[in-house]
């Protein structure tokens, strides 16, 4: 509270918390001079492979190669799974409908990966970015 001059006192409340954020990339270790190729390549299906073996300094390339291949195993696992049930009488015609929501879901993922890592961030998943952080 305030005190004005000859007035009642006045109220003056806090400032809001800021937003919650996705943890910050790990500092430290050398940058490598090429590392948004890098990034943008982690999540592009296989090609996650290149950064990971080529890149092993660079702790943020790492991360997200090592997240590009989660992504690119949990979309095999989806495939599977749509694939077994599309197999089921009756099921399989309602199931196919769901082809293009599978693969716009992710690819949506990746793209909004690719965006943030490029601008120094990470986009947490849930599941699976606590998976790699376990790897």
């Amino acid at each position: 509270m305030q005190e004005t001059p000859g007035g009642p006192p006045t109220y003056t409340p806090p400032p809001p918390p800021p937003p919650p954020t996705a943890p910050p990339p790990a500092s430290g270790g050398p940058v490598s001079s090429n590392r948004n190729v890098m990034i943008v390549l982690a999540y592009l299906w296989l090609l996650a492979l290149v950064p990971l073996l080529t890149e092993k300094e660079d702790q943020e390339v790492q991360w997200h190669a090592k997240h590009g291949l989660v992504l690119l195993v949990a979309e095999v696992l989806a495939w599977v799974v749509y694939f077994v049930l599309s197999m089921i009488p009756g099921v399989g015609c309602v199931i196919m409908v769901l082809a293009p929501v599978i693969w716009l879901i992710f690819v949506v993922l990746r793209i909004i990966c690719i965006v943030k890592g490029v601008k120094g961030q990470r986009q947490l998943i849930p599941g699976l970015s606590d998976f790699v952080a376990k790897i």
